[in-house]
């Protein structure tokens, strides 16, 4: 049975998540202010001056440019303790400039994990996993 923590944490997850799914940019930017420690630690190669809360709002700001239809399906979810362990699945059709790439008009689908520690109900730190070679070899940037 998940501690009170646990059941904290997995309510601000599937918030978050919702927001992420909705694809709105306002909401999407709202919730990363509520839920976002301002001095939380993003660990992710993101070649960004950004951090915190603005570096998710610019990683999402930029997926939505890409993606207007993303979508992400939680797979698995694991809480424990302060930490919650989700591995997804990204759905989205290539519309606009993503990683230097112009839009291609093709459907992607690939995969991410992430681990994320909470501290009073707000994410502390962040580490993520995104499988980018099977987006790009997707969009045809990489030779399959």
């Amino acid at each position: 049975m998940p501690t009170a923590q646990e059941t904290s944490n997995i309510a601000a997850f599937h918030r978050f998540h919702d927001a992420t799914n909705s694809g709105d940019g306002e909401r999407i930017a709202r919730t990363i202010d509520e839920l976002v420690a301002p001095d939380a630690v993003i660990h992710a190669p993101l070649p960004m001056d950004a951090t915190g809360p603005e570096l998710l709002k610019v990683v999402w700001t930029g997926l939505l440019r890409a993606y207007p239809d993303v979508h992400i399906t939680v797979e698995d979810l694991i809480a424990k303790d302060d930490k919650i362990v989700s591995r997804q699945t990204v759905t989205a059709t290539h519309q606009g400039e993503h990683l230097g790439l112009a839009p291609t008009g093709r459907s992607v689908s690939y995969n991410e994990m992430f681990i994320v520690r909470y501290v009073d109900g707000q994410v502390a730190e962040t580490w993520g996993v995104v499988d980018v070679f099977a987006q790009m070899k997707q969009l045809g940037a990489i030779d399959a």
